[in-house]
């Protein structure tokens, strides 16, 4: 499933319109990102968690060239699965 596809179920639970529905998944979305642009954390029950780590700069290998470079440190954004979002993959 893609965005276009959530949206669309999203539409089909709450009904409206689809620009409503879109508005609601973008709404989402961009409040986990704020929260993690602010180095903070999203916990959602049953779903999991999103949180900010710092990667620690490092010298890095070219595949094309074999040339060593260096990687800047950075922020990526990580999420742990919750128990029920594991237990309901199985």
């Amino acid at each position: 499933m893609n965005k276009a596809g959530l949206v669309d179920a999203v539409q089909e639970v709450l009904g409206g319109t689809k620009v409503q529905a879109e508005q609601a998944v973008e709404t989402f979305i961009g409040g986990i990102v704020n929260e993690l642009k602010k180095g903070g954390e999203v916990s959602i029950a049953g779903l999991g968690i999103f949180t900010v780590k710092q990667r620690a700069a490092r010298t890095a290998r070219n595949p094309r060239t074999g040339e060593m470079v260096q990687v800047k440190a950075m922020k990526v954004p990580k999420f742990r699965a919750a128990k029920a979002l594991k237990e309901a993959v199985k």
